[in-house]
C-alpha cells in the first residue's frame, strides 16, 4: 500500500497548482490522472494577466518551445450582427495550447505523479481514503473536471443545476491556410447567441486555429453548433476542410452550482467544484485560484481534515466569488423576443462591449488579487514540513 499526505485526483491547472503550493510547504503530494501528459486537451485556451499573476508564470520561460500568442484586441458580435473590434493597445491575454500549458504546470509542481491511471475505486477506511486499493491518504483533492470521481463521491445523486456543453476543434493550419486565415492571432473572434445562452469563438494560436461553440445544455446545442460552423464558413473564417466531428466537454457555472465542495477528508477545485464564470464560461482562472485557495485551507487545517477543519476553504470561495444563486432560464424573466433584442442591441455599442463584456466579464479587470484573501504564500514559501515516507 502506497501512502501520501495528499492525493490530488486530476493533473490539470487546478490540481497542479494546488499540488505545487503544498509541495512548496514541504508536503508529500501524489497527483493521479487517467491521462499521460502531454495529453490532448482541446480548449479555446487563452489566459489573462490575472492567471499569469496567480501562477507566478515566467512568460519568457514558458514561451521557450511553446505556443504563446499575445492578445491585444477582440472582435465581437451577435450572431449575424455588426462586428466590433475592440483594441486595447497592450497585452490583455495570451493564447496557449492546453496540452503544452497543462504539461508545463504539472512538471513544475514537484509532486509525485501516477499517470495513465484512472481512479476506479475510492473508499473510506476510518479517517483514511483508499484509492484504487493501492494508495492510502488522509486527504483527497478532487481536480478531475466535471466528471471527477471525487466530485461524484461527494455529490451522489444530487441535482447540481444546469450544465454548459461545448464542442470544439483545434487544427494545425498549412502554410497556405495560415496566409489566408482571416482570424488574427492578436484578436480572437467571439460571436454571441442573441438569447444570451452561449457563444462561439475562433482563436488563432500561431500555426493552430481553435474553433468552438458552447451554451447552456439544451436540445438546440447540436443544431446551433452546426449552424455556427456554416456561419463561419460563409465568412471565410475557417478552412473548408475543418473536421466535422468536434470534441465535446461539459462544466458547471459557479452562479448555479450546487455541488458540495468540502467534506471529511476531501476538497473539490476547478471544474470539479463547478467554478466556471457565469458569463464567459472561463475556468482556467478559477481553477488556478481555487487550487491556491485549497492549498491555503489545507495548510491552515493543520492536519484536521474533518469538514469543520476544512471549512475555511468554503469561506474563501464565497469571499472570492460570492454565493452561488440559481441561474434563471430567461434573464430577468423577460419575454424571449425582448431578451434577444436587448442582447443584440448591447453588443452593437462600443462602450458596453469594452467595459462590460470584455473588461469585466471576460478579462476580469479590476478584480482584487488573491493576496487580499490571504491565499498566497510568501515568495520564499512557508517553512518546509518533514516529508512523509512514501510507503
Amino acid at each position: 500500500m502506497r501512502r501520501a499526505e495528499i492525493v490530488v485526483v486530476g493533473g490539470g491547472p487546478a490540481g497542479s497548482t494546488c499540488a505545487r503550493d503544498l509541495r512548496r510547504a514541504g508536503m508529500d503530494v501524489l497527483v493521479v490522472d487517467k491521462a499521460r501528459f502531454p495529453r490532448d486537451k482541446v480548449c479555446a485556451g487563452w489566459i489573462t494577466p490575472a492567471v499569469v499573476e496567480a501562477l507566478g508564470l515566467d512568460l519568457d520561460d514558458y514561451a521557450a518551445g511553446r505556443t504563446l500568442e499575445v492578445i491585444r484586441a477582440f472582435r465581437t458580435a451577435a450572431m449575424g450582427g455588426r462586428e466590433i473590434r475592440t483594441a486595447f493597445g497592450r497585452p490583455v491575454s495570451y493564447a496557449i495550447r492546453r496540452m503544452e500549458f497543462d504539461h508545463y504546470l504539472l512538471e513544475r509542481s514537484g509532486a509525485r505523479l501516477l499517470l495513465g491511471t484512472p481512479v476506479v475505486s475510492l473508499r473510506r477506511e476510518g479517517r483514511a481514503w483508499i484509492v484504487n486499493e493501492t494508495v492510502e491518504t488522509p486527504l483527497v483533492v478532487g481536480a478531475g473536471g466535471h466528471f471527477c470521481p471525487v466530485a461524484r463521491r461527494l455529490n451522489p445523486g444530487r441535482d447540481e443545476g444546469p450544465v454548459v456543453a461545448a464542442q470544439e476543434v483545434e487544427v494545425r493550419l498549412s502554410d497556405a491556410q495560415q496566409a489566408a486565415c482571416r482570424v488574427d492571432g492578436e484578436a480572437p473572434v467571439l460571436f454571441f447567441c442573441p438569447d444570451r445562452r452561449g457563444y462561439g469563438w475562433c482563436v488563432r494560436k500561431g500555426a493552430f486555429l481553435n474553433v468552438g461553440f458552447g451554451r447552456l445544455a439544451d436540445r438546440e446545442l447540436a443544431g446551433q453548433a452546426r449552424a455556427f460552423l456554416g456561419f463561419l464558413r460563409q465568412r471565410d473564417l475557417v478552412p473548408d476542410d475543418l473536421p466535422p466531428t468536434w470534441n465535446g466537454h461539459a462544466y458547471r457555472l459557479y452562479a448555479s452550482s450546487r455541488r458540495r465542495v468540502c467534506d471529511d477528508g476531501a476538497l473539490l477545485v476547478g471544474d470539479a467544484a463547478g467554478l466556471a464564470y457565469a458569463v464567459s464560461g472561463e475556468g482556467i482562472l478559477t481553477a488556478v485560484e481555487s487550487g491556491r485557495l485549497a492549498a491555503r485551507a489545507i495548510l491552515a487545517a493543520d492536519d484536521d481534515y474533518t469538514r469543520a477543519g476544512l471549512s475555511f476553504y468554503e469561506g474563501l470561495l464565497e469571499r472570492r466569488y460570492g454565493l452561488p444563486a440559481p441561474l434563471r432560464d430567461r434573464p430577468w424573466h423577460l419575454p424571449p423576443q425582448l431578451v434577444s433584442w436587448a442582447g443584440v442591441g448591447l453588443l452593437r455599442t462600443r462602450w458596453f462591449t469594452r467595459h462590460v463584456l470584455l473588461e469585466r466579464w471576460f478579462l476580469h479587470q479590476g478584480q482584487l488579487p488573491l493576496e487580499d484573501l490571504g491565499a498566497r504564500a510568501p515568495a520564499s514559501g512557508p517553512a518546509p514540513r518533514p516529508r512523509a515516507a512514501h510507503g
